[in-house]
């Protein structure tokens, strides 16, 4: 039936569709079930969820809408999308903080029964939206959701009105599965999964499911449906898979390569949260998973944990990060691997804590007392949280020094396609565990070329040594006061950071080696890019690069270079500048700014016309 159905179809390169409503109307569930059935179809996927903070905002509020956003594509998906295809309204609220980015001539589902005197009121429409003429411009479906699903459920047992009505946002994703020729196969199964002790929750929701597709099949108001063919991927084997789930299987994938245990000592805070629950799943793989009763305990138990020989992580925001501060210059000068995962977030204080931003950078390379260098990574998409995850592991290990791992709540709670990796494809990591006493044998005797201390586990014989937070003896690990001997070991452990140069890779623009123009980004803002420069380029825009920076502190050793192959600078930061700086300090060039600090990504559109009017 789906096959027949697609062949009939209009085929479409790609579409954007987003799915609003309140919090409580399971936006988030609808979003992620069609962005999983897209992606198993083959699609490509990028998807942007957007919630309020509030637990649960006043129920049909401006501020309460929770929409969730995705662009599936038979061509590379980079971005979310700017401009909306379809947009599902659940209520009046919805419709009005979401209509400004639907396309002229584009498709609106609305449930009529959500337009009532009372959430027209909240939504502070003077009039009825639907009558009124203002949705000219639109193809509006007006569909009584609330009604039919009561309708479809009128013969299940066991449900009372509340979870009969909560069920309409099944109704609105059956119909959106037949407008792009969808199977509802796979939620189905996931209802079969989710509800396994609760069968009329499975029954319930796959009438509900099915009634709004054959619904969708039936009415008039939409005259056809579309197909979005599978994209063109490398082979192998892809599951889409979010942020915070691929980090988090970045460190279990560290942990088995590496030989050791994983610990992570954390304390709840969104968008990082995420982390912690995925990690409390596999035990099974040895994970020892500890919340801890706030921040400070967090990073102190996971230093207590690499003291013990273990791969230890701790997991925070922006707001935990500044609490984490001290025990983190504890960790640097004690020298012992730990990676800190800061998943940034709007800010300063509690700031924007479901909404995304980048302005913890600064922070994560300065945020300590005294000269306390540490090495600074960022991940850029979903799918490469797991990359930097394991390359972050790799890096403390191999440097005995922490790593601060920056993602941000865009990534960490977007989600796209990700090539499912084996263990035999990663890259070794080496670690510098003593496992016996040797003649002479010292705490910190260093690695001749990575200048990594030695690494003993307590407990072993003859390799007892002292470890704190008071300056050490460059080689017996003793407390020491001697002015010379600090400024040794300061020089020392900055050198070792600096050293990480010789093992990561250099810099190479997309597009251009050299050119007019090198738009310059770090961490998430990758896709908004990387789609803006690949646009140009597609427009006759030969001269234009991107730079995208993963590796902050140290740099790759060729950025100076690479940077004088352009005329022309500019760094895009969804901050005030913090990236920019950073070069600045480091390279005598000048460096134009293009910021944005919304708690929002950067829109195709603003970007496409910043960089048209500096190549002018």
């Amino acid at each position: 039936m789906i096959t027949e159905k697609m062949n009939q179809a209009e085929a479409l390169d790609a579409v954007v569709i987003r799915f609003v409503g309140d919090s409580g109307d399971g936006m988030q569930l609808t979003g992620t079930q069609f962005s999983d059935t897209s992606a198993m179809f083959g699609n490509d996927v990028a998807t942007f969820p957007n919630y309020p903070s509030e637990i649960r905002a006043p129920q049909g509020s401006l501020y309460g809408v929770s929409g969730f956003q995705v662009h599936i594509g038979s061509v590379e998906i980079s971005t979310p999308g700017d401009t909306v295809d379809l947009l599902v309204a659940m209520n009046p609220a919805g419709l009005k903080t979401n209509l400004y980015s639907v396309k002229p001539g584009h498709t609106i589902i609305v449930d009529t029964d959500s337009f009532t005197k009372k959430n027209l009121e909240k939504a502070q429409y003077n009039t009825n939206p639907l009558t009124d003429g203002s949705l000219a411009n639109y193809r509006v479906i007006e569909v009584p959701m609330t009604s039919l699903t009561k309708e479809a459920l009128k013969d299940v047992q066991g449900l009372d009105n509340k979870a009969i009505t909560r069920s309409k946002n099944m109704f609105a994703l059956g119909m959106v599965y037949w407008l792009y020729s969808r199977s509802t196969e796979h939620t189905i199964e996931f209802f079969n999964k989710k509800f396994k002790n609760k069968p009329e929750l499975i029954e319930s929701n796959t009438k509900v499911l099915n009634a709004g597709f054959f619904y969708a099949e039936t009415i008039e108001l939409i005259p056809n449906s579309y197909n979005v063919l599978p994209a063109k991927m490398p082979g192998g084997k892809y599951r889409i898979i979010m942020g915070n789930t691929a980090t988090a299987w970045g460190f279990l994938a560290a942990a088995e390569k590496s030989g050791l245990e994983l610990f992570l000592g954390s304390y709840p805070i969104t968008p990082a949260t995420d982390i912690l629950h995925e990690l409390v799943k596999h035990k099974h793989f040895g994970v020892k998973a500890f919340q801890a009763e706030d921040e400070i305990a967090g990073i102190s138990s996971a230093i207590g944990a690499s003291f013990a020989g273990d791969l230890a992580i701790t997991t925070t925001s922006g707001p935990g990060l500044a609490l984490k501060g001290e025990a983190l210059g504890l960790a640097m000068m004690i020298e012992l691997p730990l990676v800190v995962v800061n998943v940034q977030r709007g800010g300063p204080s509690t700031g924007l804590p479901t909404k995304t931003e980048q302005s913890d950078l600064l922070q994560a390379m300065y945020g300590r007392n005294g000269e306390s260098p540490v090495i600074v990574i960022a991940a850029s998409t979903p799918a490469n949280c797991f990359n930097y995850a394991y390359q972050a592991s790799k890096l403390a290990l191999e440097h005995m020094t922490p790593v601060v791992l920056l993602t941000d709540g865009y990534i960490a709670n977007g989600s796209a396609p990700w090539k499912i990796k084996s263990i035999d494809e990663l890259p070794e990591i080496k670690n510098h565990l003593v496992k016996e006493a040797k003649e002479n044998w010292h705490p910190y005797d260093r690695d001749e070329e990575t200048l990594a201390r030695n690494w003993a586990v307590p407990g072993t014989p003859g390799l007892e040594h002292r470890v704190g937070g008071l300056e050490k003896d460059r080689v017996t690990g003793d407390v020491s006061h001697v002015p010379e001997n600090h400024e040794i070991m300061t020089h020392t452990r900055a050198e070792k950071v600096k050293r990480v140069q010789n093992y990561i890779p250099d810099i190479v623009p997309d597009f251009t080696d050299e050119g007019d123009l090198l738009v310059v980004g770090w961490g998430g803002t990758y896709g908004s890019l990387h789609s803006a420069v690949k646009q140009l380029h597609d427009q006759g825009y030969k001269n234009i690069g991107h730079a995208h920076f993963n590796y902050i502190n140290p740099l790759p050793k060729n950025t100076g270079e690479m940077l004088k192959k352009f005329k022309k600078i500019v760094v895009c930061e969804l901050n005030n500048g913090q990236f920019v700086q950073v070069l600045r300090m480091n390279f005598p060039m000048e460096f134009l700014q293009y910021n944005k600090i919304q708690g929002l990504p950067f829109a195709n559109t603003e970007l496409l016309e910043k960089f048209k009017q500096l190549v002018k």
